[in-house]
């Protein structure tokens, strides 16, 4: 059991490193810093959409708008901490 509790813990850390990569990939792409008629750079930015918007997108349900200031990614990572200690501290 002590391992299923280590797999998600590091799918856990894995997904928050896809969601910082993601919120860097949107950075570069806004400021147009990133050339996404590139195919594989259009590609690599899509499949980081595709894996962190589900999630982001229900939270911004919850979230009140803050006049552009898109404050999803650091809320689902502080959620994703919170899991992760959760279960450091129960899991084993």
């Amino acid at each position: 059991m002590n391992s299923l509790f280590i797999l998600i813990d590091q799918l856990i850390g894995l997904y928050i490193w896809a969601l910082i990569i993601a919120v860097v990939l949107s950075w570069l792409t806004a400021f147009n810093m990133v050339n996404t008629s590139n195919r594989f750079i259009y590609l690599i930015i899509d499949f980081f959409y595709k894996i962190t918007e589900p999630p982001l997108r229900y939270m911004r349900r919850f979230i009140p708008n803050l006049g552009g200031i898109d404050i999803s990614p650091i809320l689902l990572i502080l959620l994703l901490v919170f899991l992760r200690n959760l279960i450091r501290e129960y899991g084993g």
